[in-house]
């Protein structure tokens, strides 16, 4: 779905397919901690998939957010067939490189993984870029956690027979009844933003599509930007670059009063916030940050605590969706939103009057 519009300049195009879904759930079930997801669940559901098939993933999937430029180009309706099929179509050697470096030659580390996968080996130096690449916050893989996704690399026809096996498992273990379920909010979310786009600037638009994040000029000064609903990353955003000059944006449509997990009773939204702020260190951060805008570092000086402490508080909040997050460049600053927790608590007197 590409119904495109123009915003000062900016070429914006909307998307949405359960394939997008289908590679995130992944990410998820094998990195829930940074999704506020319970862990033992995610564990749950790994448990059905085959042994083999389950250790691929295992070693792979947490190195691979979203191949968003390869589902772009899957034929309609962009679902998890769609894309099982597509990787059906091309050959086991082709499968890796096609899916996941399909990004401009601008990018260092798809072009390093492409090589790794002619060549058949791997050479310390590129071990060295993984390692730099996935050191940063919210992942910090082990040395021998990228050698073995490497090892995987070097062995490419292995490779694209083993993904796909473990891609049509996962399927049929999980996101075949998953798919079904999320379709119809996604559909209501992308409903929803497009109408929120005809009222809104782009810059209100992005804040209110990502929860609270203010964007910088850069992120806006790309020639195209493609807004695609997301049900798992929900209150999360992720930018992805599709060119130089394109970018797409997920935004979470999850409602507040709906779990991410299958069947249970308590909304993901509500528990989030409670436990967020069940916490003093939590609640210091908000009564500063509800007076001024600040950085972690200044919050660091402000609660006397190391300032990887403080960031671990804050994305407590954000998952919560109780702050206002700036991006500017490297640095992000915070503010209270409060209308969140007005919001929280409505949910709360809905989820307890049973409706």
């Amino acid at each position: 779905m590409n119904d495109p519009q123009s915003t000062n300049g900016l070429r914006l195009l909307w998307d949405i397919g359960t394939a997008y879904e289908f590679f995130l759930t992944l990410h998820v079930l094998h990195t829930p901690e940074r999704y506020g997801v319970r862990a033992s669940w995610a564990a749950g559901i790994r448990s059905r998939i085959p042994a083999a098939e389950r250790k691929l993933l295992e070693e792979v999937i947490p190195f691979v957010v979203l191949p968003a430029v390869w589902i772009r180009k899957l034929p309609a309706p962009r679902d998890a067939v769609s894309a099982l099929w597509t990787l059906r179509q091309t050959p086991p050697t082709e499968r890796i490189s096609a899916m996941l470096c399909s990004y401009d030659c601008y990018e260092p580390l798809p072009n390093t993984l492409k090589q790794i996968s002619e060549r058949r080996t791997w050479e310390k130096a590129e071990l060295d870029l993984l390692l730099s690449t996935y050191g940063g916050e919210g992942f910090q893989y082990t040395r021998e956690q990228v050698a073995h996704y490497l090892d995987w690399w070097a062995r490419p026809d292995e490779f694209g027979e083993g993904l796909l096996s473990a891609l049509q498992a996962y399927y049929q273990a999980f996101f075949e009844e998953e798919e079904k379920r999320l379709l119809p909010v996604l559909e209501a979310g992308l409903l929803n933003a497009q109408q929120l786009a005809a009222e809104l600037s782009l810059t209100d638009l992005l804040t209110e599509l990502s929860q609270g994040v203010h964007f910088d000029e850069s992120f806006t000064k790309a020639k195209e930007l493609v807004l695609v609903p997301t049900f798992w990353l929900t209150p999360l955003t992720l930018s992805i670059p599709l060119r130089e000059d394109a970018m797409m944006m997920m935004f979470g449509v999850r409602p507040a009063s709906m779990s991410a997990i299958p069947g249970e009773l308590v909304p993901d939204s509500l528990l989030r916030t409670l436990k967020a702020l069940a916490d003093s260190t939590r609640l210091k951060i908000l009564y500063y940050i509800a007076r001024e805008e600040l950085n972690p570092s200044e919050l660091s000086r402000r609660l006397h605590l190391r300032a990887p402490t403080v960031t671990h508080h804050l994305n407590e909040l954000r998952l919560a969706g109780l702050v206002n997050l700036t991006v500017m460049g490297q640095e992000k600053c915070y503010s209270a939103r409060r209308e969140a927790l007005h919001s929280i608590f409505s949910t709360l007197e809905t989820f307890l009057d049973g409706k």
